[in-house]
């Protein structure tokens, strides 16, 4: 039976009029070689967590750079985007501007990188195009916060009506029942001083 010859880190071709693929052609292959990358666009499903995402379709900033370096193409820089959410501790909602730093190397496909790494330990360059939305997808994932907070010193609900406390008075408390005595209030009935429940003493 003939070998399948095909490497097994080979993708689809890419399309280069994919929002997050870029062309390395116009970069060339001189190490050093440094090349801008501004463009806007917009954010697929699935760029968030449970409980802080980027909204779909909401823009994505891109400022990076692509310098040619011996191994492939290295990208830095940074994505800005808007993020929406809930507090962790009050459950309000929270929206807020996010940046996050982004560093990846794209490997040639007849660099050592690409001959020693498997086909997910590295990004690779395809028929020279690269491909930025894993990469920009796992550092907005990473960076966002796992615990969001409408602001840094939220006090979260009250553990016993369950209101924010930010919006309940200074001092806010719910009297406890001596359990003693519970049964007795459930009834109607009244929890008088020990003073109260003494007989008068016989003459």
């Amino acid at each position: 039976m003939p070998q399948n010859t095909t490497p097994h880190h080979r993708r689809p071709h890419r399309d280069p009029r994919a929002p997050f693929v870029l062309d390395v052609r116009e970069l060339g292959r001189q190490p050093g070689s440094i090349r801008p990358v501004r463009r806007c666009v917009p954010a697929p499903a699935g760029f968030g967590l449970d409980v802080i995402r980027v909204p779909e379709g909401a823009p994505l900033a891109l400022e990076l750079r692509m310098e040619s370096v011996t191994e492939g193409v290295l990208v830095t820089g940074t994505v800005t985007t808007s993020v929406v959410g809930e507090c962790g501790r009050c459950l309000e909602p929270v929206s807020d501007e996010f940046t996050v730093d982004v560093m990846e190397l794209f490997a040639y496909p007849d660099s050592s990188t690409d001959a020693t790494t498997g086909q997910d330990e590295v990004e690779r360059i395809e028929d020279d195009y690269i491909d930025l939305e894993p990469t920009v997808r796992d550092a907005v994932v990473l960076g966002l916060p796992v615990t969001p907070l409408c602001r840094p010193d939220c006090a979260g609900l009250c553990p016993e009506c369950g209101q924010r406390l930010d919006d309940l008075p200074p001092g806010h408390e719910h009297g406890v029942i001596d359990p003693r005595w519970a049964a007795l209030a459930d009834r109607g009935g009244h929890t008088s001083s020990t003073d109260d429940r003494s007989s008068p003493s016989k003459e």
